[in-house]
């Protein structure tokens, strides 16, 4: 998680350098296919931001019971669905003609998520300091797992591992208010629909279920011990973070 932040503030401090891909293309020599190759990767810190806001997107639309996906009886459903499947099938089919299996492709496509909502979120976080001459970056040192034998068994095998870093805050955060917005739904504690825009439908429900399959490691985490157990103090504080936004989520709907 920290090389992912290091890489992530290391980009995007060149993307808001002298020595950015647009200055490089304006005035340099730089051509503009390559432009867009730098920029598709100095970018990639800034999609935490987005990546935030539609993980936790279902879980606001369970809690008020509005939507933002078509219902299941209208046809623009299948337009949503067709992407969907499409995409994670040419990607699965990617996987499988390199050699690799699907369970290595399942893997990859949670750790996207994971690293995007937390590493690269606290890469963004550590440079606009930076940017704004209110701070200097400090490296950080990654902290080593000490292994033994009971570590090296299989049933610890590429595990996570847990501290009390903060950087592990904002995907708890996520998988909390998912939590939340299932049980919500499910036990049927949801506000009455208004306004003729229906409420919330199967859509809402499957993603906020991705969502929380993402973060299953985390969620294993929850009650984990020791080093594969989340820090209570972590818990606590994506606690509070989860429960003001399900109060916000309450507060909107009925304003």
């Amino acid at each position: 998680m920290i090389q992912q932040k290091r890489w992530a503030t290391g980009l995007l401090e060149i993307l808001f350098s002298t020595r950015n891909p647009f200055l490089a293309t304006l005035f340099g020599k730089l051509e503009f296919r390559q432009c867009l190759a730098y920029l598709w990767l100095l970018v990639w810190g800034l999609r935490s931001i987005p990546e935030l806001c539609y993980a936790a997107l279902p879980a606001y639309c369970i809690i008020t019971n509005s939507h933002f996906l078509p219902q299941v009886h209208e046809p623009a459903i299948f337009i949503h669905v067709t992407l969907f499947v499409i995409y994670n099938l040419y990607t699965v089919s990617e996987y499988i003609r390199t050699g690799l299996s699907i369970r290595a492709w399942w893997n990859n496509n949670r750790m996207w998520r994971v690293t995007s909502m937390t590493a690269w979120l606290f890469g963004v976080l550590s440079v606009i300091p930076k940017l704004l001459g209110l701070s200097e970056m400090v490296f950080e040192v990654t902290q080593k797992d000490q292994t033994t034998t009971s570590d090296d068994s299989n049933a610890n095998a590429g595990r996570f591992t847990f501290n009390e870093s903060p950087i592990f805050v904002p995907g708890i955060t996520i998988l909390l208010v998912n939590l939340t917005a299932l049980a919500t739904g499910l036990l049927g504690f949801r506000p009455a629909s208004h306004g003729g825009d229906g409420s919330a439908g199967i859509g809402e429900f499957i993603c906020s279920v991705w969502v929380v399959l993402c973060f299953w490691a985390f969620l294993k985490g929850l009650f984990g011990k020791g080093k594969y157990g989340i820090p209570s103090s972590t818990i606590c504080k994506s606690g509070v973070l989860a429960l003001l936004f399900v109060h916000f989520c309450k507060w909107t709907s009925r304003s």
